[in-house]
């Protein structure tokens, strides 16, 4: 059931996050190290919000926190 804007009726819209895999580069060093891909969640400015072991779980986090996750590559 979506959520409702109690003054309009509308859905309310929830803002929108990026998921790719992080750049390994930018990761502290104990993460560079980690095996497999991560996956780092950014905000419309590009701004780091997150970073998650996987995309499931990138997609989970974001979605957990009324976030709309979209894929970038």
């Amino acid at each position: 059931m979506s959520k409702q804007n109690e003054t309009a009726g509308k859905p309310a819209l929830r803002p929108i996050v990026y998921v790719r895999e992080a750049d390994r580069d930018s990761l502290p060093p104990e993460l560079q190290k980690a095996a497999g891909k991560i996956y780092a969640i950014h905000d419309a400015s590009g701004n780091q919000l997150a970073l998650a072991p996987d995309r499931r779980h990138a997609f989970a986090l974001a979605r957990r926190n009324d976030l709309l996750p979209i894929s970038v590559h």
